[in-house]
């Protein structure tokens, strides 16, 4: 259950915070910020899985994707508020690098110690290709399709089409909720005893369950602030060292994915492979599912740019990585084959990001 620790860090993270934002940024305040940075991840992974091993699969997976993805949201559309036209891609570079993240980084990581420690790893293929089916559509409508249309100039949608692109992500992405959470939800339980959901401990009481979540959400503030914060640290040593500007975007990214990378990476080296696609996968539809609504809605009531389309070498990227995951996941069982061609496809992204 919880511990002392697990509470006053995001307590100290808050603090640390607030104090960052009041002072003059420097070397040893940005030192101190990424060491709360971390503490404060690991202290949100822990509440996460006390909630998780209260409500159970798959609703615990659920609880942090979709907890991370909210205050995801809230700081691209506050960069959105705050910045000119050049925020006008911050959603596209910000999406599109969650997806490299997850699909190639996340899973290819998982996949690749699993498989070292287990040799095989087995999950169920009726919940993951759903999952994988959603997050091609979602990314189609998104990031595609803007590329090729015709009624606007650039990258863009038209108002009515950006109206539509919104309202399709919320369908499929309320959809697939319901099929993972009521209709089809034993899609998404391990597949070797869906009755046995890798709990032997005793579950938390309700009051345990409530207090982590408390704290999970207050964590999750702390981490997405802490990294707003050192943003502009990031973003002087981008320009320092002559990197493109999406790099900023990877570096946010990574930095706000840290609880769910940290707590999928756990599930797989525990053998609970299904655990970790759950918060893969479900991480990926949420970043699209309800980032691409909420920034729409945000353009059309505020008249800010937003330019959604992919260029050429992302494409490609992004369809590479949609071949391979649906290769990888079509038979239910992985190995540290499949593992390492994901991995290799994120260093390609990482290293066409620092060299277009």
């Amino acid at each position: 259950m919880s511990t002392l620790w697990s509470k006053l860090i995001p307590v100290l993270g808050a603090l640390v915070m607030g104090g960052a934002i009041m002072l003059h940024m420097n070397a040893v305040i940005a030192g101190i910020c990424m060491l709360t940075l971390m503490g404060t991840v690991i202290c949100a992974v822990h509440h996460a899985e006390v909630v998780a091993h209260r409500v159970g699969e798959p609703f615990g997976t659920l609880v942090l994707a979709l907890a991370v993805t909210i205050i995801e949201v809230a700081l691209i559309v506050s960069i959105m508020l705050s910045g000119g036209p050049e925020t006008a891609v911050v959603p596209r570079d910000t999406v599109f690098s969650a997806i490299m993240i997850i699909c190639n980084g996340l899973i290819g990581l998982c996949l690749l110690i699993g498989g070292i420690r287990y040799r095989e790893q087995s999950f169920n293929m009726g919940g993951a290709n759903a999952a994988l089916a959603t997050l091609i559509a979602l990314a189609t409508l998104s990031l595609v399709l803007p590329t090729f249309t015709t009624s606007s100039a650039g990258l863009t949608y038209s108002t009515s089409q950006l109206s539509f692109a919104a309202i399709a992500s919320l369908v499929l992405w309320g959809t697939f909720v319901f099929v993972q959470t009521v209709r089809h939800r034993d899609y998404f339980l391990p597949i070797e005893n869906p009755a046995d959901e890798n709990i032997h401990a005793t579950p938390p009481t309700n009051r345990e369950a409530w207090s982590s979540f408390g704290f999970l959400m207050l964590g999750l503030v702390v981490v997405v602030g802490l990294a707003k914060t050192l943003s502009p640290s990031i973003e002087a040593a981008v320009v320092e060292v002559g990197a493109p500007q999406a790099t900023i975007g990877v570096l946010i990214a990574v930095l706000v994915l840290l609880p769910e990378t940290t707590a999928a990476i756990r599930a797989a080296m525990a053998n609970r492979l299904q655990t970790s696609l759950n918060l893969a996968l479900g991480s990926a539809l949420a970043s699209i599912g309800l980032t691409i609504p909420a920034v729409a809605l945000t353009s059309l009531l505020l008249g800010t740019p937003l330019q959604l389309g992919l260029q050429a070498k992302d494409l490609v990227l992004l369809t590479l990585t949609f071949l391979v995951t649906s290769i990888t996941l079509v038979t239910g069982r992985t190995s540290v084959m499949q593992g390492a061609i994901h991995i290799v496809i994120f260093a390609a992204f990482l290293f066409l990001t620092l060299i277009p």
